[in-house]
């Protein structure tokens, strides 16, 4: 039979016992199925087996047919920002908490990692989103965000003021704490807990989410996934103001930047267990009620 998958690239958070015990396990079977097996550099020197073939993150990503990332979500977005740019099905173990991301459990881990290698599997293509930073019109820094791009400042409960523009049109200028632009991927994150909506992954939107406004009739607001997103800053806000990029990148903003945050042209392809279904991944991880009967 014709193998769908030939080369895997093996990822994990380092120096994590749980993921180190996964990755050697799925190394085991693998490679007794006659796959050839890419490990992820970080990750090599937790692994107690000799002769590996050994690749960056990036390298996976031109060389594999499909990665496995094993750990939690926040491992997942590190990697996924990476691999995004290749054409590569990635697939989720989950190591750490709520697992929106990573479908499959360490605990259960063959029986529908071997359905996914034989094709019985659903792919879905999650899209990613751009964050660019301008100083008096040059391109200062930019950085990529599967769940958010989130402009706050530099110190906790410190207030900032900026306009927002949709396509070039004036939405609104604001004083808060920050602005949350989520995907639908990241709706499910910090969003969510800055009280967001959930957005469901095949939704081509974004949400905008004010963080602790300085006003009572400031509420999130869904815009055309398609937008192009400006904010410009008031110059009359601290120095010390950044754009974190799933919590991970952090760009340095300057009174008057402009922050613009669209669509990248590139995707996530997610692979999923033939059961996957998203609102039972919600009723699971958010702990909603079941069918009355």
């Amino acid at each position: 039979m014709t193998k769908i998958y030939n080369t895997i690239g093996l990822i994990g958070k380092p120096n994590h016992a749980g993921a180190s015990t996964t990755i050697t396990s799925l190394y085991q079977y693998l490679t007794k199925h006659n796959y050839q097996v890419l490990i992820e550099s970080s990750v090599a020197p937790s692994i107690d087996i000799k002769q590996l073939s050994i690749r960056t993150l990036t390298e996976i990503g031109e060389q594999a047919d499909l990665a496995i990332v094993v750990g939690g979500d926040g491992y997942m977005l590190g990697a996924a920002r990476v691999l995004s740019c290749f054409d590569i099905g990635v697939i989720g173990v989950n190591r750490g908490n709520l697992g929106f991301l990573t479908d499959l459990s360490p605990d259960e881990l063959i029986p529908p990692l071997e359905e996914i290698l034989q094709g019985k599997s659903r792919s879905e293509q999650r899209f990613i989103i751009e964050a660019e930073v301008y100083r008096h019109g040059k391109l200062k820094s930019s950085n990529s965000a599967v769940n958010e791009a989130v402009l706050h400042a530099g110190k906790v409960a410190s207030m900032i003021e900026f306009e927002v523009y949709i396509d070039g049109s004036f939405m609104f200028s604001q004083r808060s704490d920050g602005l949350i632009v989520s995907t639908p991927t990241g709706s499910t994150a910090y969003s969510m807990s800055a009280g967001g909506p959930i957005l469901t992954p095949n939704l081509n939107a974004l949400s905008l989410v004010p963080m602790f406004p300085h006003t009572l009739t400031s509420r999130p607001i869904v815009v055309d996934g398609n937008s192009e997103i400006k904010l410009v800053l008031a110059n009359e806000n601290y120095e010390n103001l950044q754009v974190s990029c799933d919590g991970h990148v952090i760009l340095a903003v300057m009174p008057g930047d402009e922050v613009i945050i669209r669509k990248s042209e590139y995707t996530l392809r997610l692979i999923h267990p033939l059961d996957h279904d998203y609102f039972n991944v919600l009723r699971s991880k958010l702990s909603w009620g079941n069918k009355l009967y």
